[in-house]
């Protein structure tokens, strides 16, 4: 009875204090959760110290211990990050960050004279200059006037939080990514940046999330406010239009200014990947290599384009045959060429280290194959459609959310409902449980896509190279073979490497 009493007495609080209490309770244990799936993967790092029999034809003991001891130390870290930021996240809710910073914002607005003044001085000007007995007309065109001033106003008082918003998460975050970066990627041998590197980067990072950040929001802010009953299908659009839109222009505007881009030299490599893309009618205009190890030791590859306009990119990392010239590098910085490396700087010294990883050209072609695979299969056009569906359905339900008011009172806006609150309150908070489930969903879709596109690459003759570049990519990386089934279950977007070995080499047999 005591407890049914509890539940009873709970439900009979204020509709805020309950989504209040709800939003906090599901994120503790959404943390608990993951915490638990940690340690459940943490015990197998402590426990596996030597290498399984049925990974004993593919990893030394070495590589095998470096790569338990990398995993520990991430998760170690992970551990205390993710305490830190559940923490932080309880403490701005508990104690109303959020509507301080939206008043802090709304302060800084009337310093630079954008605050609710502003909007009644330019009313009382235009009452001066049309007079209080003009006709209709202007009394109209007055009031429109205002109320565009008024819809100024609120978006700039949004995008000040916005700004104010990722800025105190990017100062937050950035002793964890100096330590993730400067003390356990520099431990493991990944990490290929100086500090005034790494400092130059994050800077640079902000300043262009806020060009397009600042500008997008603004826009949709405007479109939820003048598209009537229906703005969550102009919303939805405007969306959709720009994702496509970044993902055309990424690689080609943003990527570059972080990284440089060179086009593959000629030679069999190039040619054969062209020859692979012709094949299988994949529309290559483009292959170009990413100088990725100036950063790090971590490799990749990847393509973007529409239509008939589509790129490879490939990282330098991943080639074993391909190395940057230090020419190249020197004229970069600044320097004047020099055959030996004495009076270099460490920075250079860093992009100019021997590598002593990375595939042959065949197991560049797999991993093309295998990535090309996505395409061919349509992958990439399933989660485009995915990622839509899911975009239409949200913006559809804040449009039904929106006008509840208990909703903003949860979090301590009472006496105002603003919509880039309302935007952050439902799509962050309220949609977490479905989001969470979406999240499972998306990632055992993704290992099945994974196994398919690996498929085709086998279909191409390309299995027992996949084979081989899986094992070489996974000891570059320091990936570890074992895993706990939960924690895979859970997390991994790809297979377990030991599942897709056996997938290719049963393939193989076939």
């Amino acid at each position: 009875m005591g407890m049914w009493a509890s539940l009873d007495a709970m439900w009979e609080l204020p509709a805020e204090k309950v989504i209040f209490g709800a939003v906090l309770l599901f994120s503790w244990t959404v943390y608990l959760w993951e915490t638990f799936l940690a340690q459940r993967q943490r015990r197998i790092y402590k426990t596996t110290t030597h290498v399984p029999p049925e990974l004993e034809q593919i990893m030394d003991s070495e590589t095998f211990e470096k790569s338990r001891l990398y995993q520990l130390d991430k998760s170690t870290f992970s551990f205390w990050s993710g305490l830190y930021s559940e923490v932080e996240g309880t403490f701005i809710l508990l104690f109303g960050g959020i509507p301080y910073l939206w008043r802090l914002s709304g302060r800084f607005c009337g310093y630079v004279g954008f605050g609710p003044e502003y909007e009644g001085r330019f009313r009382g000007f235009l009452v001066i200059v049309t007079g209080p007995f003009r006709i209709s007309l202007i009394v109209q065109k007055r009031v429109l006037i205002a109320d565009i001033l008024h819809l100024v106003q609120r978006i700039i008082h949004s995008l000040v939080f916005l700004l104010l918003a990722t800025l105190f998460s990017a100062l937050t975050g950035l002793p964890w990514s100096l330590y993730n970066t400067f003390v356990i990627e520099e431990k493991h041998g990944f990490n290929h940046q100086t500090l005034d590197f790494f400092m130059k980067d994050a800077i640079k990072k902000f300043l262009v999330t806020q060009c397009i950040l600042l500008p997008v929001s603004s826009l949709l802010l405007y479109i939820i406010k003048i598209g009537g009953d229906y703005f969550f299908i102009y919303a939805w659009l405007f969306t959709l239009v720009v994702s496509l839109v970044l993902v055309t222009i990424y690689a080609d505007y943003i990527a570059p200014l972080f990284d440089k881009f060179t086009p593959l030299p000629e030679g069999k490599l190039k040619q054969e990947i062209e020859v692979m893309a012709k094949n299988i009618d994949f529309p290559l205009t483009k292959v170009y290599v990413v100088e990725g190890s100036k950063r790090s030791s971590h490799s990749n590859a990847y393509f973007y384009g529409f239509f008939k306009n589509k790129r490879i990119v490939l990282f330098d990392t991943l080639l074993e045959e391909y190395s940057v010239p230090n020419k190249d590098i020197q004229e970069e910085s600044g320097m004047e060429p020099r055959s030996d490396g004495e009076g270099d700087s460490e920075e250079i010294k860093a992009k100019v280290k021997i590598k002593k990883q990375g595939c042959k050209n065949e197991e560049v072609l797999a991993v093309l194959g295998h990535e090309l695979g996505h395409w061919k299969l349509g992958h990439t056009v399933k989660n485009i459609i995915i990622s839509q569906m899911n975009s239409f359905l949200c913006f559809f339900l804040f449009a039904v959310l929106i006008r509840r008011k208990e909703l903003f009172a949860a979090f301590g806006f009472y006496d105002s409902q603003p919509t880039l609150i309302g935007l952050l309150i439902i799509f962050q908070f309220i949609f977490s449980p479905y989001n969470e489930v979406l999240s499972f969903c998306l990632t055992v879709l993704s290992r099945r896509f994974e196994f398919q596109a690996d498929a085709f690459a086998k279909k191409l003759g390309k299995a027992e190279d996949l084979y081989s570049a899986l094992i070489k990519l996974n000891k570059d990386n320091l990936g570890f073979p074992v895993s706990d089934w939960l924690f895979s279950m859970w997390h991994y977007s790809h297979p377990p490497l030991l599942e897709r070995l056996q997938a290719l080499k049963n393939m193989k047999q076939d």
